[in-house]
């Protein structure tokens, strides 16, 4: 069994987990790494605790403690707009500190953020196609099922 953490952004604190607890059951987005006969279990989720990202210093500690080996930086902080400026700062951090694989995504990005987003200048400024790319591996039909 694998055990993952989420962290989402602060922006999104009243969200459900909807769409990422769809997606990995589905095993898409961020979680098409793992194969469906797989068990993976969610031993925490929090958010990021807003800008500058107060609880990435301290969650992953916890979500260690129940056993996570990886975890999940939400597709929020992708498509959100802006997207998240600390990203790859959180990736950095908890890689190297608390010693866990980060993942960039949980559930695909909805179409409709995409066709948006590379509308936009910082979108190509920021790179962030090329952190995010497996979350823009899905086919169009899956992401527009996401909106």
């Amino acid at each position: 069994m694998k055990k993952i953490g989420i962290i989402i952004c602060a922006r999104y604190k009243d969200c459900g987990g909807g769409k990422c607890f769809r997606a990995l059951r589905e095993r898409c987005g961020g979680f098409a790494a793992y194969n469906k006969e797989e068990e993976v279990e969610v031993v925490g989720y929090s958010t990021c605790g807003g800008c500058p990202g107060g609880n990435v210093e301290y969650v992953p500690a916890e979500f260690k403690k129940n056993g996570a080996e990886a975890v999940h930086l939400a597709t929020g902080l992708v498509v959100g707009y802006p997207p998240c400026p600390n990203i790859r700062r959180f990736k950095t951090y908890i890689e190297t500190v608390h010693g866990l694989p980060v993942v960039i995504g949980t559930h695909p990005i909805p179409l409709k953020y995409m066709e948006a987003h590379e509308k936009l200048p910082f979108w190509e400024e920021t790179r962030m196609a090329e952190l995010a790319a497996p979350l823009m591996n899905e086919p169009t039909e899956i992401m527009a099922d996401y909106n």
